[in-house]
């Protein structure tokens, strides 16, 4: 992976450079380049995307010349953007930074175990970009804003495996783990209709997850329908109301449908 630190200060980017060290796969080390201002890190860029293009760029916000944020709309318009991680000595730039679709945001000292944890989501992110469709660029595909407790993390929209309202909130699974989001389900259902596809009044599900359609029986409400979907073990019931629509959908033939039982 070649990863590309951008930042005015040299000691800043020597401290950061020996944290990825500890990062590192000894399989597959990392190339790393440094910048000291956008103008640099654009020459980085240019010069290096025929053979080793850079995958990742921890970019400083405050910087001279071009900063941080306006340098990461610039990467927007590149063919194939890296992944950005932001690294501030302020936290405030935090939500403009997931507005120009930053994978994470790192505040200084950085931490070695955040860090890590930058690095390891670029790569699943990556690991993602190889199966999803050539047209969902990592740096364009859709995000939800996740934002708890000060913190604003950025879920791109295809590593969501379903949505499902609990009382005063959502919940969104991915394949490993869940978050907490403020929007009602009937926002994003009307925001991305083509994304996911309601089975329930309380869940909303990502239709390229759909694995099967089967029988199931619980005390409550008895026999029913319920959807298993790719990547997590739990089942989600379907409504009566949206069972049609459900059914409608297991056409495709990668999603399977259990035959009834007699």
């Amino acid at each position: 992976m070649h990863v590309l630190i951008v930042d005015d200060e040299l000691l800043a980017r020597n401290r950061l450079r020996v944290l990825l060290s500890d990062c590192e796969d000894p399989s597959a080390p990392f190339l790393v380049s440094e910048a000291a201002t956008a103008a640099q890190a654009l020459d980085v860029l240019h010069r290096t995307k025929d053979h080793h293009p850079v995958d990742m760029i921890f970019l400083d916000v405050q910087m001279p010349g071009q900063d941080g944020l306006r340098f990461a709309q610039t990467l927007r318009s590149l063919p194939r953007p890296p992944a950005v991680v932001f690294i501030s000595a302020h936290a405030m730039y935090a939500a403009n930074a997931f507005e120009v679709e930053a994978v994470d945001y790192l505040t200084k000292p950085v931490r070695p175990d955040r860090l890590q944890q930058a690095v390891a989501k670029v790569r699943r992110l990556y690991a993602l970009e190889q199966k999803a469709p050539a047209t969902m660029s990592m740096g364009s595909a859709a995000a939800l804003l996740i934002r708890d407790r000060g913190r604003t993390e950025r879920v791109p929209l295809h590593q969501v495996i379903y949505l499902k309202a609990e009382q005063k909130y959502v919940t969104v699974r991915t394949a490993t783990r869940s978050y907490i989001l403020d929007n009602s389900l009937t926002e994003l259902e009307g925001r991305y209709p083509l994304q996911f596809v309601r089975i329930h009044r309380n869940a909303l599900v990502t239709r390229e997850q759909m694995r099967s359609l089967e029988k199931h029986y619980t005390e409550d409400d008895g026999e029913g329908w319920a959807l298993r979907m790719h990547a997590v073990p739990e089942l989600l019931m379907v409504s009566r109301r949206q069972l049609s629509a459900v059914r409608a959908i297991m056409n495709q033939p990668h999603i399977q449908v259990q035959p009834e039982m007699a």
